[in-house]
């Protein structure tokens, strides 16, 4: 009895395992998988021969049978041979995967093999093999190649892979689609109006804006546009105020000074232009005050907007920088005066300098109280000012 039992403990058993991973033989010769049996895989691969004579899974089929009968007849008595084939899916990838495994398990179950002899055709070695090898010893693989080599076979795989992806990728679809689609229907228009003499210069055109979008990232930056558009939260109403003041400033600054230049440009051109250096030094004091004199006004009104709108920020945050500001909205202001009185003496010299020194003295008097002004306000609201320094986290924000 003991003999008994070592000598089944030593017999192989070995399983001759076709597998058809885009399962051709459920579909064309509509037979359930997995075959297991000399005369059941017999008959299968002569009905899917004849329903595809073409069909290279039925010749690896015929392999199989051929490779079973030979280990049949040159076995060993400790070998026990079995002949089976397995399919995955017609759509491929994991799907067809996972298939093959279920019935490799199912194969198994009913035959527990301790090696495995695989039958492949060719290009689906290298997904199967693996699969197999997981599960169970494989012993050797046979690989059948019917009609074409397998160097050709893998490129046309490669070759549909991409095509798919050239189809169903939009990254790549508009390009070597919709380009060649625009122009095919360009000069579809272009023939009905009897103007396809020009399409070549259409086409260089298209050409030239399709390189030029691509180089400079235009598509890029539309799109990173618009999801900015999409994604864009208004910051604080204080900042929207702070920000709108400040444009505002800027471009009174920018035309205060185009309006300045403009002026002195034209005073300039009316008399006659020096030649030389000396010449031009000698009137440079007439074009800064003519450049003063009319640029003055809207720059410090483009200050104080801009100063105004960091001013009314600042009283929303309950900020102690706000008295401050309102200080140098008062000086700014009086400055338009210093600057007048600086033009009026630059071009008539002679005109005398007391009202400058006038300006002057009432701009310090002015900042003077403006600093005792804020001292005193300071002190009287010094409870609006703590609330917000006790509340930064809310108030400070932006």
């Amino acid at each position: 009895m003991a003999k008994e039992e070592q000598e089944q403990n030593q017999q192989k058993q070995i399983v001759v395992l076709c597998v058809d991973r885009d399962g051709d033989i459920g579909t064309k010769a509509h037979i359930k998988t997995p075959v297991i049996g000399r005369k059941e895989n017999l008959d299968a691969a002569v009905s899917l021969a004849l329903s595809d004579p073409e069909e290279p899974d039925a010749n690896a089929m015929f392999e199989a049978v051929r490779i079973y009968d030979r280990l049949k007849q040159e076995g060993k008595p400790e070998e026990i041979f079995e002949i089976a084939t397995i399919s995955g899916s017609e759509l491929g990838g994991v799907g067809a995967d996972r298939k093959v495994v279920a019935e490799l398990s199912e194969l198994l179950n009913f035959f527990p093999a301790t090696e495995v002899i695989l039958v492949v055709d060719g290009y689906s070695d290298e997904a199967v093999l693996p699969l197999v090898q997981s599960r169970i010893p494989v012993s050797s693989v046979s690989r059948i190649v019917v009609k074409h080599s397998e160097s050709i076979e893998e490129t046309a795989a490669i070759f549909s892979r991409y095509l798919r992806m050239i189809v169903d990728n939009p990254r790549y679809s508009r390009f070597v689609l919709g380009v060649p689609g625009i122009l095919v229907l360009i000069a579809g228009v272009l023939w009905i109006f009897n103007l396809l003499s020009i399409f070549w210069v259409v086409f260089v055109f298209v050409l030239c804006g399709v390189m030029l979008v691509k180089g400079f990232g235009v598509d890029r930056a539309v799109r990173n546009f618009y999801r900015w558009t999409k994604e864009y939260s208004p910051p604080p109403l204080r900042v929207q105020i702070s920000s709108f003041s400040l444009v505002a400033g800027a471009l009174c600054l920018i035309l205060g000074v185009y309006l300045g230049w403009a002026h002195a440009a034209t005073s300039v051109g009316g008399t006659m232009a020096p030649h030389d250096f000396a010449g031009w030094l000698s009137i440079f004091p007439q074009i800064t005050g003519y450049f003063i004199q009319d640029s003055m006004t809207l720059m410090v009104v483009g200050v104080c907007v801009a100063l105004l709108g960091r001013a009314i920020r600042w009283y929303l945050e309950h900020d102690t920088r706000l008295l401050r500001n309102a200080a140098l909205i008062v000086i700014v202001g009086w400055s338009r005066q210093i600057l007048e009185a600086t033009s009026n003496l630059l071009i008539q010299p002679d005109s005398g300098y007391e009202k400058l020194i006038f300006t002057v003295i009432v701009g310090i008097l002015i900042g003077i109280a403006s600093v005792l002004v804020i001292f005193v306000v300071h002190r009287s609201s010094r409870e609006f000012f703590r609330e917000t320094e006790e509340q930064v986290g809310e108030f400070g924000e932006g």
